[in-house]
């Protein structure tokens, strides 16, 4: 941002440098014309008014690169008010003991079903057993999601307290 605001600056130099030039080359030419020598000094002027157009470009051109940077500059600013917000309402509905509570519900309902399987494992179909594995593992599933889920937005807030977690759910 600092190299455009420089660069628009020195362009800027640079045109009042070419206004001077040309302004001398006018009074040149007028004076040229008096002796008839005209040509060469009109050529030279209409070289002079090229580069100050050109450089008249250049600066808008820098202009609008700077509000277009500052245009991004603020989406992104937008951006991560949302998500800060967004993360802090997720903390308030739940809590790291909310996530350990759900962990804990998990590991102890995967235990009841892995009793409940040792039981039913001689009475059902084979068909049966294939859907209350289904449902286990969906419902499973969920909570696992949900509980990840916290804990990646955990460790922006909480990182000491996330890396506790995390272990907990991979088992390590």
């Amino acid at each position: 941002k600092a190299q455009l605001k420089q660069q628009r600056d020195k362009l800027k130099q640079y045109q009042k440098r070419i206004t001077v030039q040309l302004e001398k080359e006018r009074l040149l030419a007028k004076q040229l014309l008096k002796d008839g020598k005209h040509c060469c000094s009109l050529r030279k002027k209409r070289y002079q008014d090229q580069l100050l157009d050109k450089t008249e470009n250049q600066i808008s051109n820098l202009s609008v690169q700077d509000i277009e940077f500052m245009q991004i500059e603020m989406k992104v600013i937008e951006g991560l008010k949302v998500g800060n917000d967004c993360l802090k309402s997720m903390h308030e509905i739940m809590s790291i003991e909310d996530v350990e509570r759900i962990l804990d519900e998990t590991q102890e309902a995967i235990e009841y079903q892995r009793q409940i399987d040792e039981m039913l494992a001689g009475s059902l179909t084979q068909e049966d057993e294939d859907a209350v594995l289904a449902e286990l593992e969906a419902i499973t599933q969920v909570r696992v999601e949900c509980v990840l889920t916290f804990l990646r937005c955990s460790k922006c807030f909480f990182p000491e307290r996330s890396s506790n977690l995390h272990g907990r759910v991979t088992g390590g």
